[in-house]
């Protein structure tokens, strides 16, 4: 005769193991968001959250749902058009801008989470009403023709060459690697940076 008692102890220390797997999986999870709500950590949303943030040189307050973009908050809400939007995926660099003097793609990032920080987008380059180095190498080299990733990509170009005034053709490729042109104008984006990275040495840009 089966020993039917044997069976059901089998499938209770299997079925006992998996919830012990389950239970040690999840536990440290559990931990943390613990350790988080005794720290005080407070979630935002869904209403609007208000903040501060720089925009190129200017503190800007907004009040915005936690769930927009940087690009959205940029466009729509403070009217710097000239981040663009394109795959709103982060895949083609079209919205680059800089944060604290990095490179980010702004459709990627939310809007409160650049509170309290110095963003800086196309509009921010010209001063005094004068083109800044690397969009007059843009026009001298004809790097621009449809125009659409052109934000993105000088705003890259730029960070690079206020980072390091002597790159290298590697390093202009690597800046751009993100920043996709669909005409083909990486020849003369090349160029623009080489050109742009002479005349802004000893400009503090």
């Amino acid at each position: 005769m089966p020993d039917d008692r044997l069976e059901v102890s089998r499938r209770d220390v299997l079925r006992g193991a998996g919830v012990a797997a389950f239970l040690g999986a999840v536990s440290p999870a559990l931990g943390q968001e613990g350790k988080a709500a005794a720290k005080g950590v407070r979630t935002l949303g869904p209403e609007a959250v208000t903040f501060e943030l720089g925009v190129n040189g200017k503190r800007t307050r907004l009040s915005v749902e936690p769930r927009v973009t940087l690009l959205d908050a940029l466009r729509d809400r403070i009217g710097m058009t000239g981040t663009k939007r394109a795959c709103d995926h982060g895949a083609c660099g079209a919205c680059t801008v800089m944060v604290d003097g990095k490179t980010v793609n702004s459709c990627l990032m939310l809007a409160v989470d650049a509170a309290g920080r110095e963003v800086r987008t196309i509009e921010g380059l010209e001063q005094d009403g004068k083109l800044h180095p690397m969009q007059d190498a843009f026009i001298e080299h004809d790097a621009v023709q449809c125009g659409f990733c052109t934000p993105g990509m000088i705003m890259s170009c730029t960070a690079l060459v206020e980072s390091n005034g002597s790159p290298t053709d590697e390093q202009i490729r690597d800046a751009v690697r993100g920043n996709l042109c669909r005409c083909g104008t990486y020849p003369h984006v090349f160029e623009a940076c080489r050109t742009a990275s002479t005349g802004m040495k000893g400009t503090g840009k």
